[in-house]
């Protein structure tokens, strides 16, 4: 059977479900557990001949061999069973449940799984196929997947400019669906960019990548992801932690770390007061190794991150921008990350490029260094790419080709080579080098570094799209009312 076949078959099943009220997150769960079971078969099978750890009962066969109720029932009862598994199995079925309740359809999904044998075919298929439905369940807005989804045009940009070399590790300690983890490895596999020998490729499946994601659904998601991509074995153990990686310094450190953490609110708990209501109160975490305790969510990443590298350690990091100029423990943060990093580069992004709204973000590019009594930062290089720049997810998507420009500023590799684009002759130069002495005197040490002029705010026949001013509009209005949660939040403290 060759690709396209296959391909039309997941996604015509898929429409089928959504008539019956299963969206794209149940079906993309259900096609987990299906897919997961039906390797897991292949492989037990000569020539492989691997116990993968799925008991007798609950495995393949016992799917296939099943109907109607008594099939709907044997598949709640083994999706429970499954979950209290050790390893990746374990994890991969952890609080499963059965989205799909007309066991007809469930029949045929399980028909369609067993049609296809899922270990020979290529990555691409196999790979293309549940990205593809991670998109769209991100593009549920409803489900709130899209705050787990990045767009894979700037996650492959953070990549390429950072350019991870093999036999290193890479972490993402709110590694959602594994995005970075799947554009690290097609970098690293890519003979143009290295020639990977037989240990080189062992190290790349079962030794990169270390992830922490708590929401089990996502998890589950990001670890079929990676292993449909060649990411880790079926029968070990798994390389995505079910912690919250905030919690203590980390007990190793690694060489790269790419991320897009959790944003837009502040972290907190829930808990049961003495007269049995529910309240929440802010989380913080007091740990020796960060310079600022805050219940800021996104700062404490930053710091955490920086935890997580070895001294030559390198990161790519995406940010709101309440990071670059908030006061109080942002700007305890931002000085000391100057200070013990290189905090070298600054991509500015613009708005309607995320499937959550209201989102103003940035990539900070830094390198750990030494402990040392020297500011490590000499010169920060900001990329605008936000000024006079209009995006859409539907009509106008990010691509790579938006990013191409940055990448060639960036200068991956050679970054003593940059040189600016802009100048007093050249105003509207998107690439700009700032030294850090002028950036540490501004107010707050801020990193909100802007110097482009707003065209539309003068020439009023070059509008955007109605629909892309509209949507810009809408972005604003949230990202002000963000704004004004966090300050109302910063008064209600006694």
């Amino acid at each position: 059977m060759n690709t396209a076949p296959i391909i039309s078959k997941v996604w015509s099943f898929c429409t089928t479900l959504r008539d019956d009220g299963v969206g794209y997150g149940d079906y993309l769960e259900q096609l987990t557990y299906l897919i997961f079971l039906k390797m897991a078969d292949e492989y037990k099978q000569p020539p492989r001949n691997r116990d993968v750890g799925v008991p007798a009962g609950f495995d393949w066969p016992s799917l296939t061999s099943k109907k109607g109720a008594a099939l709907e029932k044997h598949y709640v009862a083994l999706l429970q069973e499954l979950g209290s598994r050790d390893g990746m199995l374990g994890q991969i079925f952890t609080k499963s449940q059965n989205k799909i309740q007309d066991p007809a359809k469930l029949f045929r999904l399980i028909d369609m799984v067993d049609s296809v044998e899922w270990v020979m075919e290529t990555v691409d298929v196999k790979g293309d196929i549940y990205e593809g439905l991670l998109e769209k369940n991100a593009e549920d807005t409803k489900s709130g997947a899209g705050q787990y989804f990045t767009p894979r045009s700037l996650i492959k940009t953070m990549v390429e400019c950072v350019r991870p070399a093999p036999r290193k590790t890479i972490a993402d300690p709110a590694c959602g669906t594994g995005g970075f983890f799947l554009a690290a490895y097609d970098f690293l596999n890519n003979p143009e960019n290295h020639k990977l020998d037989k240990v080189d490729k062992e190290f790349l499946k079962t030794k990169t990548f270390h992830g922490h994601e708590i929401v089990a659904n996502t998890r589950r998601m990001c670890l079929m992801n990676m292993f449909l991509h060649n990411i880790g074995e079926i029968d070990g153990e798994s390389l995505v932690l079910p912690t919250d990686a905030l919690v203590s310094s980390p007990s190793v450190t690694v060489d790269y770390v790419f991320a897009n953490p959790p944003f837009g609110k502040k972290s907190s708990m829930s808990f049961t007061n003495d007269d049995d209501e529910q309240e929440t109160d802010e989380l913080t975490y007091n740990r020796q190794d960060f310079w600022a305790t805050t219940s800021n969510k996104q700062l404490n990443f930053v710091q955490h991150i920086r935890s997580m590298l070895n001294t030559s350690g390198q990161a790519a990091v995406v940010v709101p921008d309440n990071v670059l100029f908030e006061g109080g423990a942002g700007e305890t943060v931002r000085r000391k990350l100057l200070q013990a990093t290189e905090l070298h580069t600054i991509l500015r992004l613009p708005t309607g490029i995320f499937y959550a709204q209201g989102v103003k973000a940035n990539v900070l590019f830094f390198d750990n260094k030494k402990a040392s009594k020297e500011t490590q930062t000499n010169q920060i290089w900001v990329y605008d790419y936000r000024t006079n720049v209009h995006h859409t997810l539907k009509k106008k998507p990010m691509t790579e080709e938006h990013l191409q420009d940055f990448v060639t500023c960036y200068c991956p590799g050679e970054r003593q080579a940059r040189e600016e684009t802009w100048s007093e002759e050249h105003p509207e130069g998107r690439w700009r080098c700032y030294d850090v002495a002028e950036v540490l005197s501004r107010d707050k040490a801020s990193l909100d570094i802007f110097w482009l002029k707003d065209q539309s705010l003068n020439d009023l026949e070059n509008l955007p799209e109605p629909d892309i001013l509209a949507a810009e509009i809408v972005d604003e209005m949230e990202a002000g009312l963000l704004n004004f949660r966090s300050v109302l939040q910063a008064l209600e403290k006694p």
